[in-house]
């Protein structure tokens, strides 16, 4: 036997895959939130989303309690309060733009969160991450790019907005828990608790008593179910999981390949009771 030692193989890399695997299922979670949108209006789903996973996420909060983590809740607050105007304009302007559009604004939130990760964390991303983040947003926009034009209306403004708030959640959420005991699973709980208020005062501002009636039909309650599970207990999870071992920019740059992952559906104008 060669005394030469062996190189092994690197370790693969399991948060970044997990993070493919949420572009993977938010690229799925468009058609879903549409077709669920013809039984509910927007603020009574985000509500019952948002409720449904911080009920699940229940027993990671006494965890969490039990090892005295509570004076670290706080921390998770103000992220909740961004994800709650991530999840209103994404949902309000998939409703109003073109899935080209939707797509390639989204991806906008690449080059954002590397703009925010210098000013809010003082950290310069790598210029191989910013290379590939401008790679990946060409990319996109060849792929969305219809009739040798691009047409703005007010969904795109919505959606663009959401970019931003993408890029300045998943930097924000980096700096407060950073060095933080509190688990990744209670600050996901946190966000879903104060994401469901807040859509909860506006349905209860904005709706007539006609709409105070939850919906029978079964598919309802197997979107949502799905929703809830993969696109929010599992993508955020993963999300405020992995962005306390890379970059934020690393991290948007692999959930910003959603648009290529995401299947052909149409994003016209959305049904609401």
């Amino acid at each position: 036997m060669s005394s030469q030692s062996v190189s092994l193989p690197r370790k693969l890399p399991i948060t970044e895959g997990l993070l493919l695997l949420v572009a993977i299922v938010w690229g799925t979670s468009y058609g879903v939130t549409k077709s669920a949108l013809f039984f509910v209006s927007i603020p009574l789903f985000l509500s019952l989303r948002f409720f449904s996973t911080f009920v699940c996420l229940i027993p990671a909060l006494i965890s969490d309690y039990r090892k005295g983590n509570v004076g670290e809740w706080w921390k998770a607050l103000p992220t909740g309060v961004i994800l709650a105007g991530i999840f209103s304009c994404e949902v309000i302007g998939v409703s109003l733009t073109s899935a080209s559009n939707a797509a390639f604004l989204i991806s906008l939130s690449m080059i954002f969160t590397a703009v925010f990760e210098r000013v809010i964390n003082q950290s310069k991303p790598s210029s191989v991450l910013m290379t590939l983040s401008v790679g990946c947003l060409i990319g996109v926009g060849m792929l969305t790019w219809q009739e040798n034009r691009i047409d703005i209306n007010v969904g795109d403004g919505f959606i663009l907005l959401a970019a931003v708030l993408r890029g300045i959640m998943v930097t924000t959420t980096k700096r407060f828990t950073e060095g933080s005991e509190i688990s990744t699973l209670a600050v996901t709980a946190i966000q879903s608790f104060v994401v469901g208020w807040l859509a909860f005062i506006v349905f209860i501002a904005i709706s007539p008593l006609s709409d105070w009636e939850l919906p029978s039909e079964v598919d309802f309650w197997l979107m949502l179910g799905y929703l809830v599970v993969f696109c929010t207990l599992f993508a955020f999870a993963v999300q405020n999981f992995a962005v306390r071992r890379l970059s934020p920019t690393k991290v948007s740059m692999l959930m910003g390949s959603e648009p290529y992952l995401e299947p052909c559906l149409p994003l016209g104008g959305c049904k609401s009771r």
